[in-house]
């Protein structure tokens, strides 16, 4: 017996020294990756040295002889810290996933092939103009330097995700830096969705009066009537299930609500405390590990530029030099429109036009998986732009038989010069030149805000579809593509685009809110991106005279929900303090707790409060069982609160509180008991899922960001060291954005926020101050991979400051890049 348990033992310490072996070895591979931001390197590809000061926040600074060596220098920067990030946006916007991660991504990459994104980029280079080309090349080199650098000196392939997914990383090309605008654009594109989704709606309505309510138009005047879906398109079956398959991480396209979002405003000299203009910008993605925003600083011949970039592009997105700030909302100008095409029923490679029968243009592509045999496709394209499989966003159940459907969009554009635009938008020196630069931007549309030292502007840029007046859907539903009426007719002029220079009021801002009225064709967009946070954005604007870089930052730390004050007082009118105290343990006393707390709550979506849970909760439960009995399965489609929607039913808006009736029970059931039946579906849930005592409840615990590595995040243990998580404050509708899933089991998780904070001030522009959600680098074993989490978080800054002295005073490295000797 002592000798089999010495054996025992003897196994037991030889496994473990074999795990701790074996983990020692997997830390030595992935640590040989980390990069070394003290060194001098003889590179190929520069005309002169150039230096990449790295600051306390590993922020590099980058000077440079001339702008192309600068560009360079970025390029190496991006390459040293987010190379698997920038390999990873390539392969997407190519459709070549599938050669990594075989058959899980073949349908990701159906959809990008379809899309040719990759291949209009190649073609839009030669559109650029010669500043951009130069830049486009050398920061193109400047990754290459890198990936040589890894090579020559076998840096652990560069990144420790290439040890799991092993595969060649090409040299960086110009046209891939233009490929990922329009990946980008892809992501930020919410209008293909919503047009299916309106579709589906309207074939599952029994009553088209009542689509207004569940899918309601920003306030303002109303649209005029449109055709309902059916009448398009006679046959359809009044409802098809979709498919329902779960949203993988790698998938570009957005899910409903969570496409672009961001906040920004600014203030004049006559509406700032320091008396120079103030600028703040809070853009709004799906959050990751790492974070889509990567802060550099650029010393270029105009001048210092600092602020965000993404990598794989040589631009400083959004941010500031010493004459100017900008910054990015998403515009929702309605950039995208559906075409069915009629295929001919003699010959299906033919379709309709309004000048006869057609054949699409065709070619085949070869999709390559890992572990599986390689398939062809055959990509189409219609005069209206390329065929989509029927598998995106469900389109086979709106697609008559014989019928495909095509889709247009301004970002399928091959002369694409929205580079060139945002290089000369950062050499820029004011407001006019800055409006003048963006021009040549085509997509994704932004609202762009500007401040120089003395003026504060906002202008929508990105090309405008010009739509005919006479068209069948006005954009809002997918339309015959071989009507004359239905296509577009080029673009619409720069200057019609929104543009509002040195308001009167001395403030303006952008939080995706309705920006004007105009009457279709001119009329930018029939869905917005908010209705809700506008409202508290300008009673805070509004309380004060004047403004501060802090006050700035308040306003976009504020976690205060408009929606929450509008709708509880209309829910709960006919349930505050109605009867006898309950008895403790029963649904009857849990629900008049829920409701005590509420009654004293100011709708702050706070961390550490119970309020904003229960409310949240019950809101859900709500829409649920308003919607559920109308819209059967479609009903999973509306995973997050429509404030508007609420309140039409419960202020019974041109009839809207039909919806408190359940259609298949006898009796007529009235809100007020609906809204406390769904008090209590959300009272039962979250019982079950954090407990019954409703004063110890804390948002943050259901409110989770979720900054999750989009590959890694899920591989078990390894998923502790790649993905964070933080208890936030905020909300669905609150200037401290942070939008739920709305998917169980976690509906309230934060998946969609400000993945960038900055504010500018122009009377001490080196007291601005910005930060990202995660930290610079992508490897997890970085010091750096998670440092401004917390930051961020706390609702704190780091300086962003283009004082060259006092980078170098506290720089963790300086790296040297040397032109090799020819």
């Amino acid at each position: 017996m002592g000798l089999l348990f010495r054996w025992l033992l003897r196994l037991a310490a030889g496994l473990i020294a074999l795990a701790v072996a074996a983990v020692a070895l997997v830390y030595y591979l992935a640590s040989q990756s980390l990069p070394d931001y003290d060194q001098t390197q003889e590179v190929a590809g520069l005309t002169a040295p150039v230096e990449i000061v790295r600051d306390t926040h590993n922020v590099p600074h980058i000077f440079g002889a001339s702008d192309p060596d600068v560009f360079f220098g970025l390029g190496y920067a991006h390459a040293q810290d987010r190379l698997w990030q920038m390999t990873m946006l390539r392969r997407t916007v190519q459709g070549r996933l599938s050669e990594v991660f075989g058959p899980r991504t073949v349908a990701i990459d159906r959809l990008l092939r379809r899309l040719d994104l990759a291949r209009l980029a190649q073609q839009s280079v030669s559109a650029q103009d010669a500043y951009t080309t130069a830049a486009l090349k050398a920061y193109a080199a400047g990754v290459n330097a890198r990936l040589a650098e890894i090579n020559d000196e076998a840096l652990g392939r560069g990144a420790p995700e290439m040890f799991l997914f092993n595969a060649p990383v090409a040299p960086w090309q110009p046209a891939d830096s233009l490929a990922i605008i329009k990946l980008m654009g892809l992501q930020l594109s919410g209008h293909l969705e919503e047009e299916v989704l309106r579709a589906r709606t309207s074939l599952m309505l029994g009553d088209p009066a009542r689509l207004v309510d569940i899918l309601p138009d920003a306030p303002g005047t109303g649209t005029a009537a449109l055709p309902e879906y059916a009448q398009l398109f006679p046959g359809l079956p009044r409802y098809a299930a979709g498919r329902d398959t779960p949203h993988d991480p790698l998938m570009p396209l957005p899910r409903r609500g969570l496409a672009g979002a961001s906040n920004a405003w600014a203030a004049a000299p006559s509406r700032s405390a320091s008396g120079g203009t103030l600028l703040a910008n809070d853009p709004h993605l799906g959050f990751a590990a790492p974070s889509t925003w990567y802060l550099a600083r650029l010393e270029l011949a105009n001048g210092g530029v600092i602020g965000g970039t993404i990598p794989g592009m040589p631009a400083v997105l959004l941010g500031r030099s010493e004459r100017l700030g900008w910054g990015l909302t998403s515009s929702y100008m309605d950039d995208q429109d559906l075409f069915v095409e009629r295929l001919n029923p003699d010959n299906p490679e033919e379709y309709l036009t309004p000048d006869g029968y057609k054949t699409f243009e065709s070619r085949p592509s070869i999709i390559e998986i890992k572990g599986a045999a390689p398939i062809t496709l055959t990509l189409r394209w219609t005069e209206n732009g390329p065929v989509l499989p029927g598998s995106v966003y469900d389109l086979e159940t709106i697609t008559p038989p014989g019928h495909v459907m095509s889709l247009g969009w301004t970002m399928l554009d091959a002369r694409d010069t929205s580079m060139s635009a945002a290089l000369a938008l950062i050499n820029a020196g004011t407001v006019q030149e800055a409006i003048r630069a963006s021009e040549a931007y085509v997509g994704p549309s932004q609202n762009l805000t500007l401040a120089d030292r003395e003026t504060v502007a906002l202008k929508m840029v990105g090309a405008v579809p010009r739509r005919d007046p006479r068209h069948q859907s006005q954009g809002r539903l997918p339309a015959q593509g071989w009507r004359a009426e239905n296509r577009w007719q080029g673009r619409m002029p720069y200057a019609s685009n929104p543009e509002f220079v040195s308001p009167v009021g001395g403030i303006l801002g952008n939080t995706n809110n309705k920006l004007l009225e105009r009457p279709f064709p001119n009329h930018v967009s029939f869905v917005w991106g908010d209705t809700q946070r506008v409202t508290r954005w300008q009673k805070l604007m509004q309380s004060r005279e004047v403004h501060t870089r802090d006050g700035f930052i308040e306003a976009q730390l504020d976690p205060v929900s408009p929606a929450a004050r509008t709708l509880l007082p209309l829910i709960g009118a006919d349930l505050w303090f109605t009867g006898e105290a309950a008895p403790e343990g029963t649904p009857e006393r849990q629900r008049q707790i829920a409701l005590s707390l509420l009654a004293e709550w100011n709708g702050e979506m706070s961390e550490h409060l119970p309020e904003p849970l229960i409310y949240a909760a019950w809101v859900r439960a709500l829409q649920k069982r308003l919607i559920t009995d109308e819209l059967g399965p479609l009903a999973d489609e509306y995973k997050q609160v429509e404030p508007l929607f609420i309140e039409r039913v419960f202020r019974d808006i041109d009839g809207a509180s039909v919806w408190c009736d359940i259609r298949q029970s006898a009796p007529r059931e009235t809100c007020t008991e609906i809204a406390r039946l769904a008090l209590d579906d959300a009272l039962v849930w979250i019982g079950d899922r954090y407990g019954s005592a409703l004063e110890s409840l804390r948002w943050g615990d259901a409110h989770q960001a979720t900054h999750d590595h989009p590959v890694l995040g899920e591989v078990p243990v390894l998923r502790y060291f790649v993905n964070i998580r933080q208890s936030t404050s905020g909300g669905d509708h609150t200037l401290q954005r942070g939008r739920t899933s709305g998917e169980d089991p976690d509906p309230f998780r934060n998946v969609h926020g400000a993945g960038y904070r900055g504010v500018y001030d122009f009377a001490d522009p080196d007291s601005s101050v910005f930060v990202i959600s995660t930290g610079q680098s992508g490897h997890f074993l970085s010091r750096y991979y998670d440092d401004q989490a917390q930051l961020w978080r706390r609702g704190e800054y780091i300086p962003m400051s283009l004082d060259a002295d006092l980078a170098r005073a506290a720089a963790v490295g300086v790296t040297r890049l040397l032109p090799a000797p020819e």
